[in-house]
């Protein structure tokens, strides 16, 4: 046995040591000026070798083997060039760019995205990356393998409503733009990828920066940003055709074509999605359909793109976990749980009876949510001269839908109906289905101009004008016993409405060669109202205005060509989200929030390998979290502890070990804390309200410690096998830090396969396979708690959402 390990070791290592290395090296610059092009990107086709030019416009390729290769190299307004070169020895090739015959898509999204010279921590996603990842799962799942990235999904295989924390905060506190363009909601704040199906097929690059980032739209950044920018039109026309199908009936069906430059002008793309899927839990289906519409005229100096985009989702409810007792198959727990919950009929059968990882509490057939939302944006680039460019947008989001849902036993006089009187005497109570709605508006414009003062000075001032209208009501769609109300009438009506103004400036100066300092101020300023009934029927009248300066400096050295090292000092400030806002005691408003970040960190990238490693500091002032407190009219709300903080090292890197292996990891350890908590319990027996303190507790949510490897074997050109492996320690549910009331550290294993190939009459076909969970490890990436006090004796409820075990997704890719 031991032989002939070493034999399939020797195997592996052979074309290592066997193979002979070479240098590329060479200078880019611009053809007319004949000065050199820093920053530009050469790169070696299929394979990780690539490299940026240094200060002067030269590079350098490593560790070769020999053999034929095309050798890329592209600059931001220049055309591309590719060489096709056969390396049996060092070899020198130098390259003039010509400057691009229209202005590049990448100028719509320059001004809110972080560069080196920023003192930003950040990682940029490429096209390819996202392709050899994208099976279908909602966009979280795609950058799962990011540092200090935490990904679940409701339905447990990422189909539907999932979420995503960056260093442990929430959708809520990542900011997420499109072209510039805000994405999150502008009550609760958060993004909902479920609207969104399958738009990773139609996007070009994303930049995740962790902590504050650079100013951007929208809502403030507490624990990162998503800066996403969809697709650049390709140079020639194609039609392309991707289908996935795997477990629990997951299938994803997509269509894409575009015409291609037309006369070096014009271009048109669209995609047309459809996924559906079982869910790994009970009843967890999923239909989602979207399409993406892109037109764009292409000048020298001017860029006009329009693009329309939707999508639609009809979802199980899935939302509320499986309580703990069903997971943990504790029989007298589950009887517990039914007689406090007053479970009886099917609904006790279902606890008592179902998968324990599997449970949902729903079983009304129509138990959906259903929601539809439409995007279209107008956007503009126009380069004035060498020294002064500007790019902005007009957007507009029309979005509407509900959930239905079945509710027994449910009190008129809650709905603010009428008694029906029946033989004479007066009904209290029916079962029903019920739907809310939410219906909103949300348009405005975002703009940039860009100052190239000098090769050492950049000035950028942009900003934001944002509007939001919200419809919030209810409708009872049927009842047992017939009410005074219509199917079609409200028995709730509220309203929403924001106004978001922002603007900004960012500086750029280099005072010397390798020395850069960079500052970015923001002012920004809202205004929100919310009025009319909520769906408790109490009366809404909140109204606030709030100020924010948001001043971000920062620092870059550049040690070499192949490094620097950098530092920043960011404050955000952020508003609380609508439910901060209504469930708060009558007379109050939360305090907003607000993050001093700071960021240090070094990063180096050779044509073998790249790696950065950087430490941050995240110091919140009324930071907003959950409690245990009820407002004087029982709602759950949030509270702002005084001061809490997040101390962390990240690391994330990439090394080729030789034309055959490559190895990514990334690594992020943290440690987050409250300083001085306050928990409240419900007593039912002193119908108050029980405090205990604690000191130094974990911030909810927040793992010490998430890792990430990646081996990738590509045997030969075109097929690559990768083997991952994601870490994510224990979190705590609550602020407490209470073993009882935790999520435990999980390990899970994914491998994937893809193998490029092409024929006569195909440009490109690509067959993937994605096998997720591979050793079928049994976890929980989510979950809630809460308790009480009765008998003398405090209640724990836990609720989970279990993962799928082993499941895989298989795809096929025609680009014609």
């Amino acid at each position: 046995m031991k032989t002939l390990l070493i034999a399939v070791i020797a195997v592996f290592l052979l074309p290592v040591l066997a193979s002979a290395q070479f240098t590329i090296s060479g200078s880019v610059s611009e053809q007319t000026k004949h000065t050199g092009l820093p920053g530009a990107s050469i790169s070696l086709k299929n394979t990780n070798n690539g490299i940026n030019s240094n200060s002067r416009g030269e590079y350098q390729l490593k560790n070769i083997k020999a053999g034929k290769y095309v050798l890329t190299v592209s600059f931001v307004g220049y055309e591309t060039q590719h060489q096709t070169i056969e390396v049996n020895g060092d070899q020198r090739i130098d390259f003039e760019l010509k400057p691009s015959a229209y202005l590049a898509d990448e100028v719509i999204v320059m001004a809110t995205r972080a560069t080196e010279k920023s003192g930003t921590t950040y990682k940029n996603v490429s096209k390819a990356d996202i392709a050899v990842n994208n099976f279908g799962q909602d966009l979280p799942f795609i950058i799962n393998n990011t540092p200090g990235v935490v990904v679940t999904s409701d339905a447990g295989a990422g189909v539907g409503y999932t979420g995503i924390r960056i260093r442990g905060s929430d959708a809520a506190r990542i900011n997420v733009t499109v072209n510039g363009v805000p994405l999150n909601d502008s009550e609760s704040q958060g993004a909902f990828w479920v609207n969104m199906p399958d738009f990773a097929s139609s996007v070009e690059s994303i930049q995740i920066q962790r902590g504050v980032g650079t100013s951007s739209n929208g809502a403030a950044a507490f624990g990162g940003s998503l800066n996403i920018q969809t697709s650049a039109p390709a140079l020639d026309p194609y039609a392309e055709v991707n289908s996935t199908y795997g477990s629990f009936n997951t299938l994803k069906n997509t269509v894409k074509i575009g015409t291609g430059l037309i006369d070096n002008k014009f271009s048109f793309d669209g995609r047309l999605s459809r996924i559906q899927s079982d869910g790994f839990v009970d009843r967890g289906a999923s239909l989602l359909k979207s399409y993406f519409l892109s037109g764009a005229y292409h000048g020298k100096t001017d860029l006009l793109r329009i693009n329309v985009f939707s999508g639609s989702e009809k979802t199980y409810q899935s939302w509320n976990g499986v309580p703990e007792s069903r997971l943990r198959g504790d029989l007298q727990g589950m009887k517990d749980y039914i007689v406090r919950n007053e479970l009886t009929g099917a609904d006790a059968d279902n606890l008592l009876n179902s998968d324990s990882r599997k449970y949902n509490s729903f079983l009304y057939k129509d138990q959906n949510d259903n929601y539809w939302q439409d995007h279209y944006q107008v956007l503009y680039a126009k380069q004035f001269n060498d020294k002064l460019s500007f790019n902005g947008a007009l957007h507009y989001t029309y979005g509407r839908g509900y959930y239905e849902e079945f509710k027994a036993g449910q009190l008129f006089a809650d709905y603010g109906l009428k008694n029906p009187v029946i033989n004479g005497a007066p009904v209290l109570s029916t079962d029903l289905v019920r739907r809310r709605w939410l219906n909103n508006n949300f348009y405005g414009a975002t703009y940039s101009f860009n100052y190239k003062a000098s090769s050492s000075l950049n000035f950028t001032v942009g900003g934001a004008y944002n509007q939001y209208r919200g419809k919030h009501y209810g409708q009872i769609s049927w009842s047992q016993v017939s009410s005074n109300l219509n199917n079609s009438d409200h028995y709730y009506d509220g309203d929403g409405n924001k106004n978001d103004f922002n603007v900004y400036t960012k500086v750029s100066y280099s005072p010397a060669e390798k020395l850069n300092l960079f500052a970015d101020l923001q002012y920004r300023a809202l205004k929100y109202d919310i009025t009319g009934k909520d769906n408790d029927l109490l009366p809404l009248n909140v109204h606030d205005k709030l100020n924010f300066f948001n001043p971000k400096i920062g620092a870059s050295y550049f040690i070499d060509p192949k490094s620097n090292i950098y530092a920043s000092l960011s404050v955000a400030n952020k508003e609380g989200n609508r439910d901060d806002y209504v469930n708060a005691n009558v007379g109050t408003v939360p305090h907003p929030e607000r993050l001093y970040n700071v960021e240090a960190g070094y990063r180096i990238k050779d044509s073998r390998y790249s790696a950065g490693i950087n430490v941050y500091g995240m110091f919140y002032k009324d930071q907003l979290v959950v409690t245990g407190k009820v407002s004087d009219v029982g709602a759950s709300i949030r509270q702002n502890v005084p001061n809490s903080s997040r101390l962390g090292i990240e690391f994330d890197g990439s090394y080729t070990l030789s034309r055959y292996f490559l190895v990514n990891a990334n690594a992020a350890i943290s440690r987050n804390k409250i300083k001085d908590f306050s928990e409240f319990i419900h007593n039912y027996d002193t119908k108050k309200e029980d405090m205990y303190t604690y000191t130094n507790t974990n911030i909810s949510f927040s793992p010490d410690a998430v890792l990430f490897g990646e081996l990738v074997y590509k045997p030969f050109t075109g097929f690559a096998i990768a083997l991952q492996s994601k870490y994510v320690s224990k979190q705590y549910m609550d602020n407490t830090q209470n073993e009882g009331r935790k999520l435990n550290g999980y390990w899970v294993n994914n491998l994937r396969l893809g193998y490029d190939f092409s024929f006569k009459g195909v440009k490109n076909m690509n067959i993937g396979l994605l096998a997720n969970n591979i050793l079928n490890k049994k976890y929980e990436s989510n979950g809630y708690t809460y308790g009480s006090y009765s008998g003398g004796n405090r209640v724990t409820e836990n609720f989970y959402f279990p993962q799928a075990g082993t499941n895989l997704l298989l795809s096929l890719n025609v680009r014609f």
